[in-house]
């Protein structure tokens, strides 16, 4: 470690190679919420977050994971179309509280073009959320809908063993590799469904206001008495 009076010790984070706070000081005086997109190898996490003076706040948060509990994914969590979904589900949420803008935050990823960071941006566009970007970056339309994993099955095909082996937990499932693709415009279908809102016809209702009767002081005429008349006696005069 290197001494002397004028050194100074990087943040934790950044000895341990977490945060890059370079990148991380650019993308909060943006003043946007980041669009944050982490892959581990078995799921995918997409959040919008809000930088704070007291922390950062977690606006949204969507898991590939919430896939398979709300939406019937049987495909693997981790894939480039169920980045895509990720991301889609995350960008419904976000422009349903009121998030509309944002800035992409993949934190120490490589930004290799088409990688899934972009595929989960690709589901955040298409859900109307608005992140700055190079359209050259985002992934094809086939590896979205997992075209690509249906010519590798395909090619597995001829030998039944391979085949067995690689997609041992698809099939497990119930899924057949080569029905990626219809399976996953089915579940796009579920999330994009469940955010729209049920337009039934409401019953008009007459308001009716109520009429205040306004109570009018009503000013009772004072009665005046009739005097009592006394009888003034002169004096020295007798009562008979």
């Amino acid at each position: 470690m290197a001494t002397g009076p004028r050194y100074r010790v990087a943040f934790r984070r950044r000895r341990e190679g977490k945060t890059n706070y370079r990148r991380r000081k650019a993308l909060v005086l943006s003043g946007l919420p980041r669009f944050v997109v982490r892959c581990t190898l078995k799921r995918v996490i997409a959040q919008m977050i809000r930088a704070e003076i007291v922390g950062d706040k977690v606006l949204v948060c969507a898991d590939s994971r919430e896939l398979v509990r709300q939406y019937g994914w049987l495909g693997n969590c981790s894939n480039l179309p169920a980045a895509y979904l990720t991301g889609l589900l995350c960008g419904l949420k976000a422009f349903a509280s009121g998030v509309k803008e944002a800035v992409l935050d993949i934190g120490l990823q490589s930004p290799t073009k088409g990688a899934k960071p972009f595929a989960t941006l690709k589901g955040a566009l298409d859900a109307g959320v608005s992140v700055p970007h190079d359209e050259g970056v985002l992934p094809s339309e086939e590896r979205i809908q997992g075209q690509h994993i249906v010519a590798y099955a395909k090619q597995l095909a001829s030998n039944p063993e391979v085949y067995q082996t690689r997609f041992s937990e698809l099939l497990s499932r119930g899924l057949s590799p080569e029905q990626i693709t219809e399976h996953f415009f089915s579940v796009k279908e579920k999330i994009v469904s469940s955010f729209k809102e049920e337009e039934a016809p409401k019953e008009k209702r007459v308001e009716v206001t109520p009429t205040v009767k306004s109570k009018k002081k009503t000013m009772r005429k004072a009665v005046s008495k009739p005097k009592r008349r006394v009888s003034k006696k002169k004096k020295g005069e007798i009562e008979k």
